[in-house]
């Protein structure tokens, strides 16, 4: 089986994971901006992974773009977010993500890490506004996200990669 592993990282924890499933697997691992549009088509499997902002997966614009030369494929894709793992968070990151062709392709999930300090200015604003925004609810009516959002403070950085999390989709494989 021939496969290759496409990812798009903003902060490095979702490239930290590609490179655990390149590790594991023995597939090739290119950022979105290195991949080869060309000879995807070439591969037996394609596995995306992307960090989610906004609740948007970072890789599927590119998976989008390409869907039509490699749709015949075995297509997966691994999200990467600071949430903590949660059955209906990743269908909601599903529906949300993968319209009409793409909404048969499976989604893995592996939690991420969380770093104030290193973000753009602009991520980092609406940080602090969503953290605004969630600490005038009581704690005890966090959504799971909001807990995790919660959880670490502005100058703490949290890593939670881990590479059980890669288990289900290499099961799957």
């Amino acid at each position: 089986m021939k496969g290759l592993i496409i990812y798009k990282t903003k902060y490095g924890s979702t490239k930290k994971y590609a490179g655990w499933l390149s590790e594991e697997t023995g597939f090739p691992c290119v950022s979105t901006d290195e991949a080869d549009i060309k000879s995807l088509p070439s591969y037996d499997v394609l596995i995306f992974c992307g960090g989610v902002y906004a609740s948007g997966i970072s890789c599927v614009s590119f998976l989008k773009k390409v869907y039509d030369k490699i749709r015949d494929k075995k297509i997966m894709i691994f999200a990467c977010a600071a949430s903590p793992y949660d059955e209906r968070f990743i269908e909601a990151l599903a529906e949300h993500n993968l319209k009409d062709g793409l909404k048969d392709i499976p989604v893995f999930y592996g939690r991420g890490g969380f770093d104030m300090k290193g973000m753009t200015f602009a991520d980092r604003t609406l940080c602090r506004m969503l953290r605004k925004a969630v600490a005038k609810k009581e704690p005890k009516d966090y959504e799971l996200w909001e807990s995790a959002l919660m959880s670490v403070s502005e100058d703490e950085k949290g890593d939670w990669t881990d590479k059980a999390y890669l288990e289900p989709l290499l099961k799957s494989l």
